[in-house]
């Protein structure tokens, strides 16, 4: 493995970001210790927020970086042609933009309103008691909604949900990282019915040329199904605290519930951001207009979740400019592994590093079909494991990490509740594929 400084530096920093993302409760702690309002607290309050992990140390990395090759070096024709601006012009940004967006767009009350009657309906088909038919239908429909309105979407939508449903009660710790792991596998595998949905399979659909079938054929139908196994075990675990009938929620006194058109052009908005996903400037224009009609209907809308979905932003901005100096390592090791070793291997390296620059490396290099295949699921499959293993986690954990305590989403916990859905996952996508659908 050849390596530049500046790429083991990145190595280092990225190393550092991860194992920042475990002692965040460390920091939160230490900012008792000053007194309130304080810098000291403030600034060990942001240290123990995860969402400005992977930003900071892309920061302390571009600093280096600007120290070894310069903040910006220019030819004779002063261009551009070195030194970290010329690398962060190099990244593409597209992603955090397109998820902060998205969060910002899903989250309103129009289009959560519409989920919420969508899981009703399915959850009176049901065989289970009440509160347990709106907990399966969410965990199940939510997640493989996203293969329709993307992932992000799917996961900031069923998140709210469950905060409103099942967060914001009485729920014993185990039960909500149970839950919560179980949520981020589900919206992880249950974004590839589609080829445009997923983020790992985003990356790699048109140069492998992966359509629609394809997807649904090879790992669609083997998704929905550990989802729904998933789910039901989860819920059958946990009978007890799902026992009874559902409260219907009511946010407001004075409740204004969202006319059909006023619903319908919320979704004409994503269904164009998500149309135009791959085109910055096309779907940031397109919020400039989202907004201007939210606030012309604000009666109609809860507020704009635009703090939280900037920080998700942040953190996914600060994974791609860490994650750009990872190929060193991660390609030689994707292009030399077999293809049952390359599926667990892909597993344990999403848990480490995000999905979707894992499958962008893989696509980098000569694979075959079955290896293809084995590294799309590996990586789907692993994509609930830890807050930056997938793109849409860390909208899920900024939504629900508040009900958590002072403590916040320990990532043992997280990893925990999330190891049974994703064995669950990792057999189907490959007892299914042995049976004749993942090598095509």
């Amino acid at each position: 493995m050849e390596y530049t400084t500046v790429e083991l530096i990145g190595t280092i920093l990225f190393a550092l970001a991860v194992i920042h993302t475990f002692i965040v409760a460390k920091f939160q702690k230490m900012a008792h210790h000053y007194p309130e309002g304080s810098i000291g607290e403030n600034f060990f309050h942001f240290l123990g927020e995860v969402e400005v992990v992977f930003g900071l140390w892309a920061a302390i990395f571009l600093i280096f970086r600007s120290s070894i090759e310069g903040f910006v070096v220019y030819d004779d024709s002063h261009h551009v042609v070195g030194g970290a601006l010329h690398y962060l012009e190099g990244l593409n940004f597209t992603e955090p933009a397109f998820v902060f967006v998205i969060m910002c767009m899903a989250g309103t009350r129009p289009v959560i309103m519409l989920a919420e009657k969508m899981i009703m309906i399915a959850a009176k088909v049901l065989p289970f008691p009440g509160k347990m038919a709106f907990y399966v239908s969410a965990l199940i429909l939510g997640p493989v909604l996203g293969s329709f309105i993307t992932e992000p979407a799917a996961m900031t939508v069923t998140a709210l949900i469950l905060l409103d449903y099942f967060y914001s009660g009485e729920m014993t710790p185990k039960f909500k990282y149970a839950t919560l792991g179980l949520l981020f596998v589900n919206v992880s595998i249950g974004g590839t019915l589609s080829h445009f949905a997923a983020p790992p399979v985003l990356m790699v659909a048109s140069k492998w040329h992966w359509g629609f079938m394809h997807m649904l054929t090879n790992f669609g139908y083997k998704s929905v199904i550990a989802i729904v196994i998933s789910t039901l075990v989860v819920a059958f675990m946990f009978k007890k605290e799902l026992s009874g009938e559902l409260e219907i929620k009511q946010k407001h006194d004075n409740f204004m519930i969202p006319t059909w058109w006023m619903t319908l052009i919320h979704l004409i908005f994503l269904a164009l951001v998500v149309y135009t996903a791959h085109h910055m400037v096309f779907f940031m224009a397109l919020f400039l207009f989202f907004l201007g009609f939210a606030t012309v209907t604000q009666e109609y809308q809860d507020s704009i979740k635009l703090k939280e979905s900037l920080l998700v932003g942040f953190f996914l901005g600060g994974l791609v400019t860490l994650g750009g100096v990872q190929a060193w390592w991660l390609q030689p090791i994707l292009s030399t592994m077999p293809d049952l070793p390359l599926f667990f291997g892909a597993t344990g390296l999403t848990a480490i590093t995000d999905n979707a620059a894992l499958t962008y490396l893989g696509s980098l290099v000569e694979l075959t079909d079955s290896a293809k295949y084995n590294l799309v699921a590996g990586a789907v499959a692993g994509g609930g494991l830890t807050v930056i293993a997938n793109a849409p986690n860390p909208a899920g954990f900024g939504i629900l990490k508040g009900t958590f305590g002072e403590k916040g989403i320990s990532p043992l916990g997280l990893l925990a509740g999330a190891i049974g859905p994703t064995i669950i996952a990792m057999i189907c996508l490959q007892v299914f594929a042995s049976l004749g659908g993942g090598a095509h």
